[in-house]
């Protein structure tokens, strides 16, 4: 059994990936909690996008409240496909566009 609230695994997530991105505070309004489900009895996946975006990334956090440095990107933008970013600050089409494999715009 979990002993982590899922509040606090979306919690944990949300600011684990802001800070590995390098996102600045006045631009992590923009990243949200799509989803936090348990897997087994150990972690919650966390599911975190951008509203307006179809990408996202899904975060393990462990009961331990320790999230994995190897989360997960999903995109079904084509890499190099960066014109859907131009509307967000630098930072995040700058984080999206590296993830899609497009380096920077």
């Amino acid at each position: 059994m979990l002993k982590l609230l899922s509040t606090d695994a979306e919690n944990l997530a949300l600011h684990f990936l802001m800070e590995d991105l390098e996102i600045p505070k006045e631009d992590r309004e923009y990243f949200s909690v799509l989803s936090a489900r348990a897997s087994g009895s150990e972690w919650y996946v966390v599911e975190i996008g951008i509203e307006g975006l179809p990408d996202k990334w899904a975060v393990q956090v462990f009961d331990t409240r320790e999230c994995d440095p190897c989360y997960t990107f999903i995109s079904p933008m084509p890499a190099y496909e960066d014109t859907d970013l131009e509307e967000f600050p630098l930072s995040i089409a700058d984080a999206v566009a590296s993830e899609r494999g497009g380096g920077r715009i």
